[in-house]
């Protein structure tokens, strides 16, 4: 793929392959005869009285000492690149909270401290809950009452059957899981705390919970991120958006590694435009086996934009910055 290169002004010399004449090329290159290149080498104006605009003139021995070189122009896909800063993220599709489904105090902080890395069923903190005692307390109840009742009153064993299982359901709402209700039943003792655990592994972002603390149903007591994919965002002028595709390759480059290189591509390219900066945000995904993308990180993304799929372009080297 050939670079587009963007400058105030630019000096391209190229000579297209027309008429289908071509000249002796056993020795080498044909020698060409430039000399039209000099016509109209006179100081001029237009009607204005400006200064008129006169072909660049150039003699053999000047395009020698230039290093000019002629050749042919070609057709096929031409490339820039879309250069801005962005932010590491953790990926909101990896991100989970942890809240209890109980009203209760917290009696033990098994993850403490913000930062630590969790693995996926690992307890994180143990409640004490009155309404979780009276909910075992209701099903030892009624399987009491039910194992009471004799074979033939069919009727009130049905009605007990009935408790007992809305006091499992009752429990099972609350994450309590058949295994625990089961051993439960079976030792007829009361738990009176319960244990909540990580839904999945990763690492702890926040925690405002304190031992001791009383929560309430839907308190947020951890927030945990995988970082194993993480998300670059960063906002594009207005004026390149057009060039940015999703899909498009992304590189990558931050500063606590410098000369390491990461790749990603842009998943998602936000659908308004900042009215402060004029500029277009855009989002990349991007692998991080390793960990060592840390959220908060500022990032230098170079974006891979095709402007054409079929133009003429010349090399990159044609192109002179005046």
């Amino acid at each position: 793929m050939r670079r587009f290169s963007r400058g105030p002004a630019f000096l391209l010399v190229l000579v297209v392959a027309c008429g289908g004449e071509t000249g002796p090329a056993a020795d080498g290159p044909a020698e060409v005869d430039h000399s039209a290149h000099q016509a109209g080498a006179g100081g001029g104006t237009d009607s204005t009285g400006a200064i008129a605009r006169e072909p660049v003139s150039l003699t053999s021995a000047q395009e020698r000492a230039l290093g000019v070189v002629y050749m042919q122009v070609t057709r096929g896909p031409l490339e820039t690149t879309v250069r801005t800063l962005g932010r590491i993220e953790a990926s909101e599709a990896r991100v989970s909270e942890v809240s209890p489904k109980i009203d209760g105090f917290v009696e033990d902080l098994h993850v403490a401290t913000t930062g630590e890395t969790v693995e996926r069923g690992q307890p994180l903190a143990t409640l004490y809950s009155p309404e979780l005692v009276a909910a075992q307390e209701e099903l030892l109840t009624a399987l009491r009452l039910r194992d009471r009742l004799p074979p033939e009153a069919g009727a009130a064993r049905d009605d007990a059957d009935r408790m007992i299982e809305a006091a499992r359901q009752r429990l099972a709402w609350w994450d309590i899981t058949d295994r625990q209700v089961d051993r439960l039943i079976e030792s007829g003792v009361v738990a009176k705390t319960l244990t909540l655990v990580s839904p999945v592994s990763g690492v702890v972002l926040d925690k405002p919970v304190l031992e001791g603390q009383r929560v309430s149903a839907g308190d947020r007591l951890y927030r945990i991120a995988d970082l194993s994919e993480v998300w670059v965002e960063g906002d594009v002028f207005e004026q390149d958006i057009r060039f940015v595709r999703e899909g498009a390759i992304a590189h990558i480059e931050v500063a606590a590694y410098p000369g390491q290189h990461f790749m990603g591509a842009v998943a998602f390219i936000y659908t308004t435009v900042d009215q402060g900066s004029r500029t277009n945000r855009v989002r990349i995904s991007l692998p991080n086996p390793e960990l060592s993308l840390k959220p908060g990180m500022f990032a230098t993304i170079s974006l891979d934009a095709r402007i054409d799929d079929d133009a003429v372009v010349g090399p990159l080297e044609a192109g002179v910055v005046t």
